[in-house]
C-alpha cells in the first residue's frame, strides 16, 4: 500500500500540497485507498490505475446518486489518466464494524438500509447498461469456470445454462421498470454518516451498477457474502420492503433466484481471487455462500438449477471442498 509516484502532484493541483497519505484499504479489484490528511481537512485518494481500473464509471454514478439526493462521495478532484480521484472521506464507520461491536442495532440499521432502497427504487434507472440474461448468464458461469476446475469435477456446463435459462424468466416478467442496482451493497459498503439525507447512510463501491431487478441489491444486503444476517433479520427486511415498496407478487421467487444467481456467481469469483490473484483469504467465504446458496436452492422456483447441482456437485464436494487445495 505505497502510494502511487504521481500522487503528491495531483494532491498539490488539487489544493492539498504537502497533505499525509495514509493507506486505507484496498479490494477484490485493483482499486486502492489512501487517507489523505492536511490540518483539520481529510478526503480519500482513489487509486483506480489504467489500464486495469476506469474511475469513470464511479464517478458518474456518484453525480447521479449525489443528484437524487442520497449520499455518495463529493468528486473533489480527478485525473483520469492517472486514474487519481480525490472524494469526500465518511470516516471510519462502515455498518459490518458497527454492528460487529452493537448487534442490538442490527434491525434498526438495517431498516434504514431498506429505506434506502425503496427511495431509490422509486426514481429512474440511471445511465447504465442493462442487468440482462447475458449478464446474470455470464456471471453464473464463473461457477463452473473456475470452482468446478479448482476442486476437480468435470460437470455439464451446457445443461448448466439451460438450468439457468429455465428459472431467469422469473426475474424478467417483474423486472418493469428497471432500477439503478448498485450491485455491490452491503455492510462493508455503507457507511455510517452524520447527516440526515439517505437516512444517514453513505454509499461507497457502486462504480459497476447496472439497470436492472430491485431484489438485487436486497440480495446482496440481506445474504450478505462477508457477514452472517440472521435468517429472521432477512425475514423482517423483506417484509419490510414489501410494506413500503409494493412489488409485484412473485417478488419473492425473483428474490431467491437472483440469490442463486448472485451466490454462484460469488463462488466462481473467489475461487478466482484465490486462484488466480493469489488472495485466499476469499476461500474463507465460501462455506457461509455454499450455505446461501443451497436455502436459495430450496425455492421451488430454481427447481431446475436445484436438480443440476444436485447431479454435478455432489454436496461433500461444497462447503469445505477447497481447504485441502489452499496454501497452508
Amino acid at each position: 500500500m505505497i502510494p502511487p509516484a504521481a500522487a503528491p502532484a495531483f494532491l498539490a493541483d488539487a489544493g492539498w500540497d504537502g497533505a499525509t497519505i495514509v493507506p486505507l484499504a484496498g479490494d477484490a479489484s485493483f482499486r486502492r485507498y489512501f487517507r489523505v490528511l492536511d490540518g483539520g481537512r481529510r478526503a480519500v485518494l482513489m487509486d483506480a490505475p489504467p489500464p486495469h481500473e476506469d474511475p469513470r464509471p464511479f464517478i458518474a454514478i456518484a453525480e447521479h446518486l449525489l443528484a437524487d439526493g442520497f449520499a455518495a462521495p463529493r468528486i473533489l478532484a480527478r485525473d483520469l489518466d492517472l486514474g487519481l480521484v480525490l472524494i469526500e472521506d465518511f470516516g471510519d464507520l462502515r455498518v459490518k464494524e458497527h454492528l460487529d461491536a452493537d448487534p442490538a442495532a442490527e434491525l434498526a440499521v438495517y431498516a434504514r438500509a431498506i429505506d434506502l432502497l425503496a427511495d431509490l427504487h422509486r426514481l429512474p434507472a440511471a445511465h447504465v447498461p442493462p442487468y440482462d440474461r447475458a449478464v446474470y448468464q455470464r456471471e453464473v458461469g464463473l461457477l463452473t469456470e473456475w470452482y468446478c476446475p479448482a476442486i476437480g469435477l468435470d460437470v455439464d456446463a451446457d445443461a448448466y445454462v439451460r438450468a439457468w435459462d429455465a428459472v431467469l424468466p422469473v426475474v424478467e416478467r417483474s423486472l418493469s421498470p428497471t432500477v439503478t442496482v448498485l450491485r455491490d451493497y452491503h455492510a462493508e459498503n455503507i457507511m455510517l454518516i452524520d447527516r440526515a439525507a439517505s437516512h444517514g447512510l453513505g454509499l461507497l463501491d457502486f462504480q459497476d451498477a447496472l439497470a436492472g431487478h430491485p431484489a438485487y441489491d436486497l440480495v446482496s444486503l440481506l445474504q450478505d457474502a462477508r457477514r452472517d444476517v440472521p435468517v429472521a433479520v432477512e425475514a423482517a427486511m423483506l417484509a419490510r420492503y414489501k410494506t413500503v415498496a409494493n412489488p409485484p407478487a412473485d417478488f419473492d421467487a425473483a428474490y431467491a433466484v437472483l440469490g442463486a444467481q448472485r451466490n454462484a456467481k460469488i463462488i466462481g469469483i473467489f475461487t478466482r481471487l484465490w486462484k488466480r490473484d493469489g488472495k485466499p483469504r476469499y476461500l474463507s467465504f465460501l462455506p457461509r455462500m455454499w450455505g446461501l446458496l443451497e436455502r436459495d436452492l430450496a425455492h421451488p422456483a430454481l427447481a431446475p438449477v436445484a436438480t443440476w447441482f444436485a447431479a454435478n456437485i455432489p454436496a461433500h464436494q461444497r462447503h469445505h471442498a477447497l481447504e485441502e487445495y489452499a496454501p497452508a
